[in-house]
Order: C-alpha cells, then structure tokens, then sequence
C-alpha cells in the first residue's frame, strides 16, 4: 500500500475516542507521506522514532506489532525458550512505562515468561540481568540521549548483547508478517503476575548489578582520595539511584548529584537535549561544581549507558572531554593498573569501533593488548566477547567515541554506571599521587603521540532529510579527494562493500600521509550523518591546527556543493 491507503486504514480502523485518533484527525496534510511511507523499521537496535500516531512513529501499535513478532520468533525456539523468557525493562520518557507493560501483557499471552523491574532501570542493568536469569531475551523501552520527542525500544538476546543482524533479519521477517488490527494477542498484567507468568524483581537482583560494577575496582582504600569534590548529574533519567549507591560503596565523601536533574523528569525540562556529549548538557554542573571546587564532572544519558566528563583546567574553568579522551583516560588507567598489580593477561583484549581513534590501539600495543575494530555499536563491540573468548583472549574494555564505554564481559552494553566509577576512582587515584586528570591526558598524548579529535555532525530531519543524507554518501564515494588538506589520500576503506569479516556497512574511511583520518557514514538511530576527524602531529597543537584545516575542506566538500549536483 502507499502512504495514502495506509493513513486511511488507520483512519478506518482507530476508534474515535481513541487519542491515536484525534491526532490523526488534526494531523496537518504536510506531515501525512513522512508519517505513513514506511513502517518505523526494525533494525539491528531495535526502534526508534518519534512519538506519535503513524506507521512510521513510536506508538502502542507499532510497540505491539514488534513484540508479537518478537513473541513469534520465540514460539520458533520451542517451550524452553518460552520458560527461560524475556527480560524487560523502561527508562523515564513518556510512554515507557506504558509501553514496557504492553510488552510484557503481549508476551505472556504466548505464555512466554517475563521477568520486569517495579520501576525504571539502566540499560546496562538489562543487559547484566539477561544472561544472569537465563533469559531467551531482553527488551528495554528507551531512546537513550534522544530528544524528549523520542522514544523506542531495543532488543537483547540470549547472550545478553543486542541482537546481532541474522536474529534482527529473522525478527524482522516474523515482525513483517503482523497485521496490527487483528493478529496481537494481549493478556492482563495483574493476572499475569497473579499466575507467575510475569514476575516482578525485587531490590536483590539490583544489588547484584551494583556488586558486579563495583568488583571493577582496581585501586581502593588508601590508594584514592575519597574527599576528592565530583558532581553528577542523571540529566533526570535513571542513573542517580545507582550512581549514588556506587559512589557510597565506593566511599567516595564529597560529591554531589545536581538536584534540578536527579528526579526523573521526560521533558528534561532543565537541560533540553539531554546527550552528555553535549556540553550543553553540563550547565548546572557547572555551577553546583564551582560552588563546590570540584574537580570533575560527570554525567550520565537518561538510560544511564552513556556516560560523559568535564575536568577542571589550570584556568579554573571546566573543560568536556570528547568520548576518545575519556576513552584514553580509561584504556590508559586499566592498562596501567592491570600492569601495576601483576594481573595484565598474557592475551589481553580491547575492543573499538572502525570510527573511534586509533591512539587507543597505540597504548595497546604497548602494554601487549590487542585492539580489535568492530562496526559502530555495542552490539557490536560487546558481541565481540564470545569470539574473543573462543580464540583464548582475555577481554578488558571496549568502547565508541560517542561516550560509550564497557569495562565486565558480563555487561554486555555500554555501562555509564561502570564507566563512572572507574573515572571518579581514576581521578581520586591520581589526585594522591598530586595529579590532574587533566594532567594524565598530557602525559597519555607525550608517551603515545600527538593526535586530535573532532566528531561534528549534521541533523537533517525527516524523509527529505534522510534523502539528502543518502545524496551525500552517494556523492562522495564518487569523488574520492586526492588530497586533503595538503594531505595525500593513501587508502579508503568503503565498509558498504564489507571489510575483512565485517559485515557490509554504510561508512567510508579515508586515510592520509601521517597516521591522519576520517571517516563519515549516517547515524543508525538518529537523523543524522556523522563525520569523524582524526589528526596526528609533532605537538598536540599542531594535531589540533591539522585536524581543523582538515574538517573544514571536508565539510565544506560535502555540505557546501550544490544540491542539484548531487541528486
């Protein structure tokens, strides 16, 4: 059907004191194809979109077509599967309560077992309770760092990581052959609970996530300042009842959680885009950090698997690190530490994506570690750790540059939780030796190479937006730049094509005379195309002066041609 004949089904078919149906029948005729070309598809991270009525939005119909999908797909594996079940959990947005409990009533009206929290929870903590149930699968109703208007909803597998794309692919099929209006089986929760079809977990199993983050430790006691001031803000998702019991545990003395974000609020009311990597993001930290000297801050996604920093700089300002720089910081501390206590493994492994720098794989090979690449995402690079293991390495750490860190095999997501403890326990650790973070970043740039870092970006919104976005990948694998900057091209990777044993992306990789960079591709979860700048210099300054002149060729290559040539 088209979009037309697709709209007016959904016309026919809600009920008129249905709310999906008033907003329909005030939707403005400009926003009909956009909202109704398509269905919100269902890829390797689940759905994601905005929230509201349309095929292509974030609503109880397009939440139950996927899990009776999903439901289906189960059935397949047999009644252990169904026994073994899901693991479910929601983040503080509007409609994720909602949205969670549907799931779970669908899902066990296929008599599939559920597992679910009583209230909101981090999507590491999902990920630890699957392979710590024995779940088939998990599912977490969450849009991470998007915008208020977003919601959606990710899907986990049996070894506790998102679903690889063969399971993606399959779901996909059994999703596809869903007709919403008459084919979802729906069940009450209370009965369900009542029965033991749905089984709501208590405050141990959060204990046991808080025990596995905290056994990360590699410095304690006397060796950290404890007193060190740290701020930390939720940025009002799910983060600041874990974080703060981290901190507790962890004896940490002097901190503070900012009170404007540490309610759950799914309008971010007092922070607007609540992304971490976003500087932005920081403004209250900023204040309740002056008021009390603090020498870092933190903040964590409203899903809390995303976790960012700023650090105070000899000028008394705070100044952000980019999710390399923390990332150097970590990779640096656990390296070291590991070193340090004679507990380095013979084979030890870390893990990146193909668009996070490569000073990380320098410091690696330094210390005896292999740095694996993976595609973009935790998917990715946390599925990475059942081959690891099956070829006798050790895993210790994987990150992204989009603030994404994983420091235990057995939390296979990003962890903003984990991640922040191991940087407050980095910076306490350092400040009883007498130095900075801010210092460390330095010596880690001295010892393993000058390199700088930019990831600008370009929102280009909507079915015009996605368009464009595909006109300009288009455009510039077909002219390839022979120099860049003054820089000749040496190699390009095009991972459209696959690369060595990964599997065919839509990213490109272009590489320069002296270890410099880049790389574009668009966002799978964000209207938006990437691009990714990487230079290396004699001096950190001049890695910084290349990596602008850099950028700006670029951008202005991509962005700046007429349209009419490349559509």
């Amino acid at each position: 059907m088209n979009y037309k004949e697709v709209y007016q089904e959904w016309m026919e078919q809600l009920s008129g004191d249905d709310p999906l149906k008033e907003e329909l029948v005030n939707l403005p005729k400009e926003e009909i194809e956009e909202r109704f070309y398509k269905n919100l598809s269902f890829g390797t991270a689940g759905l994601r979109g905005k929230l509201g009525v349309g095929s292509n939005r974030m609503n109880r119909l397009m939440v139950g077509k996927a899990t009776e999908g999903i439901a289906r797909y189960i059935e397949e594996h047999g009644e252990e599967a169904k026994k073994r079940g899901v693991c479910i959990a929601h983040d503080p947005r509007h409609f994720s309560k909602e949205f969670a409990r549907l799931v779970a009533e669908i899902l066990a009206a296929h008599q599939i077992k559920v597992y679910t929290f009583p209230k909101m929870r981090p999507t590491p903590e999902l990920a630890f309770m699957i392979r710590r149930l024995h779940a088939m699968s998990g599912i977490n109703i969450t849009a991470s760092h998007n915008p208020k208007e977003y919601n959606g909803y990710k899907v986990y597998w049996e070894d506790g990581c998102q679903v690889s794309s063969q399971v993606a692919g399959a779901m996909t099929r059994k999703i596809d052959g869903v007709n919403v209006w008459k084919d979802i089986l729906y069940s009450d929760f209370q009965e369900e609970v009542h029965k033991g079809m749905i089984q709501v977990l208590g405050e141990e199993y959060d204990e046991e996530y808080l025990d596995k983050v905290c056994g990360l430790a590699i410095h304690e006691g006397e060796e950290l300042e404890l007193a060190i001031p740290l701020v930390y803000t939720p940025l009002n998702g799910c983060g600041a009842k874990p974080f703060k019991k981290m901190l507790d545990r962890r004896g940490f003395k002097n901190y503070k959680i900012v009170p404007e974000q540490e309610e759950a609020d799914p309008d971010f009311t007092t922070v607007g885009y609540p992304n971490p990597e976003d500087p932005k993001a920081f403004a209250l930290s900023e204040k309740y950090g002056k008021e009390m000297g603090a020498e870092l801050l933190m903040a964590t996604d409203p899903d809390a698997d995303r976790f960012a920093i700023e650090i105070l700089g000899e000028d008394g300002n705070y100044h952000p690190l980019n999710g390399n720089q923390t990332g150097y910081l970590l990779v640096y501390y656990i390296l070291e530490g590991r070193k340090a206590a004679g507990s380095l493994p013979k084979r030890g492994a870390m893990v990146k994506s193909i668009v996070t720098s490569t000073l990380s794989t320098a410091m690696a090979k330094a210390y005896g570690v292999e740095m694996f690449e993976t595609l973009t995402g935790f998917k990715n690079i946390s599925g990475k750790i059942p081959s690891l293991k099956e070829m006798g390495y050790d895993y210790l750490f994987g990150y992204e540059e989009s603030v994404g860190y994983a420091a235990c095999e057995d939390i296979r997501d990003k962890d903003g939780i984990s991640a922040g403890m191991l940087v407050a326990e980095a910076a306490a650790y350092y400040k009883k030796q007498g130095k900075t973070l801010n210092q460390v970043l330095s010596e880690i740039y001295d010892r393993f190479g000058y390199y700088a870092e930019d990831e600008p970006n370009l929102i280009l919104d909507g079915l015009e937006g996605s368009r464009r976005i595909g006109r300009m990948m288009a455009w510039i694998r077909e002219n390839i730049p022979r120099k860049v900057a003054g820089k000749e091209v040496e190699s390009v990777i095009d991972y459209l094509k696959g690369y060595e044993d990964l599997e065919p992306h839509n990213a490109l990789r272009i590489f320069l005379e002296g270890g410099s960079w880049f790389a574009i591709r668009p966002s799978g979860t964000e209207p938006k195309i990437k691009f990714y700048f990487y230079a290396r210099g004699n001096s950190r300054k001049e890695a910084l002066e290349l990596n602008k002149l850099v950028k700006e060729e670029v951008l202005s290559m991509i962005c700046g041609v007429d349209e009419r040539t490349i559509k």
